[in-house]
């Protein structure tokens, strides 16, 4: 006998199947975003139905594939099936927090977070209105950062009248920064927190695949951000009523905590527990 010094023949066996990677038994829930791999066409699941699985992409269009066709989420290859019943078990809110069943809302705190406008309060309720309300937390909104000394000196905050402040575009060298900074140093510094997240807006802290995109837009800094993420998109955007419209369609991606950066969860986080602070 001989010794094979060399082992098996590598080609010997089916080595084309075992260099592909396996797919993932994922369900097909609604909202989730999906690659079809043979078109390329990426877009969230509206509907599963008769083996089919209809995928509605940013521009709105919708597409049928078959349930068991070929898929990839974030590159990775899944097998999409029908959903499974949902274990029993204890439930949870949008932003991870076990819900509490029966719960009525508190009675307001004098406490208070401020958001810069309308779409940062309306995504911060999505996410962790639950818990907002269960802490008796009111969410505010300032109409730009520019007024916050202003709206601050209204508002009084003391030790038991806390003011948590999430600001867009909280980066050094910023206009955000520098009035952040300055409240900070004030006298109600001790009763007023200030953070905020990294981009131009909160759009962007939805996650762009939430939207079958890999990556925000880029706009120059001549055109005004909201119309030129839209125009980028090829949605509307001549009116206020289009940039609403456009807001609308990328909040509806957001199902939970886990559709947004986090870049901005944790700030969010860190004012809910400053301003809950008994």
């Amino acid at each position: 006998m001989t010794d094979d010094r060399y082992g098996d023949d590598v080609l010997s066996g089916d080595w084309k199947r075992s260099a592909r990677p396996v797919a993932t038994p994922t369900d097909a829930v609604r909202d989730l975003v999906v690659e079809e791999l043979g078109s390329g066409f990426t877009g969230a699941i509206v509907r599963v139905s008769s083996g089919l699985v209809e995928l509605e992409d940013w521009k709105g269009r919708v597409r049928a594939f078959p349930l068991s066709g070929s898929f990839l989420i974030d590159g990775a290859p899944v097998a999409l099936r029908v959903p499974r019943a949902a274990p029993a078990g204890r439930a949870r809110t949008a932003s991870g927090s076990f819900a509490v069943d029966g719960a009525r809302a508190r009675v307001a705190r004098e406490s208070r977070i401020f958001v810069e406008g309308r779409h940062d309060a309306e995504l911060v309720e999505k996410v962790w209105g639950s818990d907002l309300r269960i802490e008796g937390v009111v969410v505010e909104y300032l109409e730009g950062v520019d007024h916050l000394a202003e709206v601050l000196a209204g508002f009084r905050p003391s030790s038991t009248r806390r003011v948590g402040v999430l600001v867009d575009h909280l980066v050094a060298g910023s206009k955000e920064s520098r009035i952040a900074e300055s409240v900070m140093r004030g006298p109600a510094a001790e009763s007023v927190l200030v953070v905020g997240h990294p981009f131009v807006d909160v759009w962007q802290a939805v996650k762009p695949a939430r939207l079958g995109l890999s990556a925000w837009p880029t706009v120059p800094r001549s055109i005004e951000w909201k119309h030129g993420i839209c125009d980028a998109l090829g949605w509307p955007h001549d009116d206020q009523a289009d940039i609403a419209a456009a807001w609308q369609r990328i909040l509806s991606r957001v199902r939970t905590f886990a559709d947004l950066e986090p870049a901005l969860l944790g700030p969010v986080e860190r004012l809910i527990d400053f301003v809950t602070v008994d």
